[in-house]
């Protein structure tokens, strides 16, 4: 498979896995029973941005954001795939690998982050990519963000990337649990951004079709697990108290999102839309 055919089925496949989690997550909110069944149930809204700015095309591509707020179980999730191409800047081109030789770059992924009405439900991220420049590597993750930390989740969620993981290769996931446990971690806080998944980056084994199973399989165990343990809890009552917390954990995410992640970084310094980029960051926060 050439370059351009790979790039063109990676997209194809981060394209398809929104239109499943979407479905899935719409789903949820037909399903509930709990504390705001009495409001509309959530639907996703897409808004298409284009990148091109320039007549030759040398800066183009673009994307579109799924969106969903103020539903019954979702108060604000974010399912956003983007495909574009350009050029590096210098400094930038430094830290990528194969830049240094050619700043010219493509990238495709999907990325999610969703933010829960309920504190008994776990807030979560994921994100899966494929990334070309004179070389090219897969990378992402899935990690759980709970306001109140629930041990049998936990569990079931890295057991389930475990299994993902052995799947394709039985050192990937301490390799990748590891990675995601010193990625996910808010320096000056001095503590975890959550409980943690897997994380990673740069994935070129030599086996292109490995690596693009292995990461299909990511999402498709993200698809399972998830929401799993949305189901298991969306409807459970909560306090004013357990709300008061969620609230405050969510001012810390903000801060690691906004001090610390490489998506972040990536997206703003490669011109992508701003709206998408910040699309993680929580509709409320509070900080103590």
């Amino acid at each position: 498979m050439d370059i351009d055919k790979k790039k063109q089925t990676a997209a194809a496949w981060f394209k398809n896995l929104r239109d499943q989690i979407c479905a899935n997550f719409e789903a949820i909110e037909d399903e509930n029973e709990g504390p705001m069944a009495g409001r509309e149930a959530g639907r996703f809204v897409r808004k298409s941005w284009d990148r091109t700015n320039q007549s030759d095309g040398a800066e183009g591509g673009g994307g579109t954001m799924s969106t969903m707020r103020g539903g019954r179980v979702f108060e604000k999730v974010g399912v956003n795939i983007s495909t574009v191409h350009g050029t590096f800047t210098e400094e930038f081109a430094r830290s990528m690998p194969g830049a240094d030789e050619d700043p010219s770059f493509f990238a495709t992924g999907i990325s999610l982050v969703a933010h829960m009405n309920s504190p008994c439900v776990p807030a979560v991220h994921m994100n899966t990519r494929f990334i070309a420049t004179t070389k090219s590597w897969f990378g992402g993750g899935a990690d759980l963000n709970a306001p109140l930390p629930n041990s049998y989740d936990t569990a079931q969620f890295h057991s389930a990337f475990k299994d993902c993981c052995d799947r394709h290769d039985p050192d990937y996931y301490a390799k990748y649990k590891k990675w995601c446990d010193e990625y996910f971690y808010i320096k000056h806080r001095n503590c975890a951004r959550g409980e943690g998944g897997i994380f990673y980056d740069q994935l070129n084994s030599g086996d292109w079709g490995a690596d693009f199973a292995f990461t299909q399989d990511v999402g498709r165990t993200f698809n399972d697990i998830y929401p799993a343990l949305v189901r298991a809890h969306m409807n459970k009552s909560w306090t004013p108290a357990e709300r008061e917390k969620q609230l405050e954990y969510r001012g810390y995410y903000a801060e690691f999102n906004l001090v610390y992640d490489r998506g972040t970084t990536f997206g703003l310094k490669t011109g992508g839309n701003v709206e998408a980029i910040l699309m993680s960051l929580p509709p409320e926060a509070k900080w103590p």
